[in-house]
């Protein structure tokens, strides 16, 4: 469904034609607005760079420090890799209701976000929004999540690539044979006990082997593990 957006955000080669395939994406899957942040930490002096189509006056209601401390989607995304899908309720039960007062005003008031956490102090969080509730449909609401997570995961080397300068991208990572050897059998379908006994090592140490190269990727998923090994050339 999503393949030529995929392949768009890979071929962007400036930040207008990077923002232009995010919001395809955003809007194809029912949402108004999206918000894609590479997030460079320096201890102190951390970069954010947002490209996206926030509505005209958000930004200058929204940007109180404190606000962003007491806001429980961003307080997920700071701990977690996994998905939020929050509304109203999400923000009452944290005492925050203001806060969902203030964006829903510009059409915030229910969406999903997810942040991929890669080495060396780099984020990457993508958010897309709207004013309408989410399906109600499980299947439908998880074929969505899915786009967006397969999505990101290929958003975040452009995000980093067009966004960020040069001396601060994420470098290739530097995967062991045996976690490629890994990966290359997980891309033919292989359960991690199939690739122990093909390799000749345990199903734990397997699991182990996935695992490391999965982190190192900046990945939550084998399966996203997998694409960005291929689209970076360390498998094939």
């Amino acid at each position: 469904m999503l393949q030529s957006e995929f392949r768009s955000v890979l071929a962007a080669n400036d930040r207008e034609s990077f923002r232009e395939a995010v919001v395809r994406v955003a809007e194809r899957l029912g949402f108004t607005t999206v918000s894609a942040i590479a997030v460079v930490d320096r201890g102190r002096d951390t970069e954010f760079v947002s490209v996206g189509n926030i509505p005209s006056g958000y930004e200058n209601v929204y940007v109180d420090v404190q606000a962003w401390r007491r806001d429980p989607v961003m307080q997920h995304l700071r701990r977690k890799s996994v998905p939020i899908l929050w509304n109203q309720a999400t923000y009452t039960r944290e005492g925050a209701g203001d806060l969902w007062e203030q964006q829903a005003a510009f059409g915030f008031r229910t969406g999903i976000a997810m942040a991929l956490h890669l080495p060396e102090g780099n984020h990457f969080v993508l958010g897309v929004d709207r004013d309408q509730p989410l399906p109600d449909d499980v299947d439908e609401l998880t074929r969505i999540v899915a786009h967006l997570q397969l999505f990101a995961v290929h958003a975040q080397d452009a995000a980093f690539r067009v966004l960020v300068s040069a001396e601060h991208r994420p470098q290739t990572p530097n995967l062991t044979p045996r976690e490629l050897e890994v990966l290359r059998w997980t891309m033919e379908g292989k359960t991690a006990w199939e690739v122990g006994t093909i390799l000749g090592i345990s199903e734990r140490t397997a699991v182990m082997h996935l695992s490391n190269a999965t982190h190192k990727l900046g990945c939550t998923t084998k399966h996203q593990a997998v694409v960005k090994a291929l689209r970076l050339g360390l498998i094939d």
